[in-house]
């Protein structure tokens, strides 16, 4: 990978079309949120669940993000199906929010009960966070791969572009998931 020079102009050059693109994706998910508001308000433990839930999704990918540039950086990262380090931190990353999104489902529950308003039962909020955490921890992995590539394609370094890209990205597709979740389940 060629070495870019540590100037404004270079790095306004790399970053200006890429949080341009982002600041459009979060105006969509905004949009999304606003037409899952009625849903959201009618039960406490759903509203609690949506800053949480995008904002683990993204600490997922983002924590990927990092572990996935420093092995680039070393050059121990293929981007090869079958490449172990690769296949481990998919792995590991899915492993995690599978043992957080259970403490998740259940702390936005009591929660919701602490507030007073209608209350879904406990399996139901565990339902929800558990299924939308293994989805955005999945889709989290794929967006975080895609991303890392295609900054290694584009010569742009890894550490400036990956994690806004994961953080944003997981940001709308957490809000959609947990959509199509309640959707489903409530």
């Amino acid at each position: 990978m060629a070495r870019t020079a540590w100037t404004v102009r270079a790095i306004t050059r790399a970053m200006l079309p890429v949080l341009l693109v982002l600041t459009t994706i979060e105006i969509g998910s905004g949009l999304v949120l606003e037409t899952f508001e009625a849903d959201l308000l009618a039960y406490p433990s759903l509203l609690i669940l949506v800053p949480v839930t995008i904002g683990t999704a993204g600490n997922l990918g983002s924590i990927l993000a990092a572990r996935l540039s420093t092995a680039f950086h070393l050059g121990t990262l293929s981007f090869a199906v079958d490449d172990d380090r690769l296949l481990g931190n998919a792995v590991a990353t899915v492993a995690l929010a599978l043992t957080v999104f259970p403490v998740i489902g259940v702390g936005a529950w009591g929660l919701g009960v602490l507030t007073g308003g209608p209350s879904l039962p406990v399996t139901t909020v565990l339902a929800v966070a558990v299924t939308s955490g293994a989805v955005l921890s999945v889709l989290a992995v794929a967006v975080t791969v895609v991303a890392t590539y295609v900054a290694y394609r584009l010569e742009l370094d890894p550490d400036d572009v990956v994690i806004p890209v994961v953080t944003n990205v997981c940001d709308v597709l957490g809000v959609v998931v947990l959509f199509v979740v309640v959707q489903v389940l409530v």
